[in-house]
């Protein structure tokens, strides 16, 4: 389990095919406290680390990660955010976050105002989706990137973020423009309400 709060980004330094599996070596300034079989949250995908060199370390990602994630836009030098599984006994900062990904969405317009961000998502809308929780709603929560965020001006099919400078020049969201692929995973404690709710007499 995580919780949004990014440690820190890491960099894309290889990538190797092997049948339908992609390899990422990637590098961050935590790498020496890593070990094998480490779940880490990489803009919010949870993966598993297979192994360590060189300062580095590997994961993999299968098939149907690629194809549900942003992760298949990766190239050497993508920044990527961070994140180590959450300690039992730690603070819940941000808020419940799985570690898998929903679905992505595109980023639609990015403005800055007065030293902080806007940015509108937009993403493929499916009612009987959204009927089992995978929505937003209004200053609720939702995972961008692996970024435990507040939801503003909620749509159907899309909603907007707004991002403090520390933010933005700590996580990949410097990154972003319009026509950026991101990873949103939707609240999970509003997917099991809703679940519960069609069993309502």
């Amino acid at each position: 389990m995580f919780s949004g709060i990014v440690e820190g980004m890491g960099t894309v330094v290889a990538i190797e095919q092997e049948k339908e599996n992609y390899h990422f070596t990637l590098s961050c300034n935590f790498v020496d406290e890593l070990k094998i079989d480490q779940s880490i949250a990489h803009n919010g995908v949870c993966l598993t680390v297979v192994s360590l060199k060189d300062s580095t370390y590997t994961v993999t990602a299968i098939k149907e990660t690629l194809e549900k994630t942003n992760l298949r836009t990766w190239e050497v030098g993508s920044k990527v955010n961070l994140e180590r599984s959450m300690p039992m006994n730690g603070r819940l900062d941000g808020h419940i976050v799985q570690g898998h990904v929903d679905q992505t969405a595109i980023c639609k317009k990015v403005e800055e105002v007065d030293g902080s961000w806007y940015f509108t998502f937009q993403y493929a809308f499916d009612k009987e989706m959204a009927r089992k929780g995978y929505m937003t709603v209004e200053k609720g929560s939702v995972t961008v990137n692996g970024t435990s965020l507040t939801v503003v001006n909620s749509q159907d099919d899309s909603f907007q973020v707004a991002i403090i400078p520390y933010t933005y020049e700590f996580t990949n969201f410097h990154t972003f423009k319009e026509g950026s692929v991101i990873n949103i995973e939707f609240d999970i404690i509003g997917k099991y309400l809703s679940k519960m709710m069609t069993y309502q007499a």
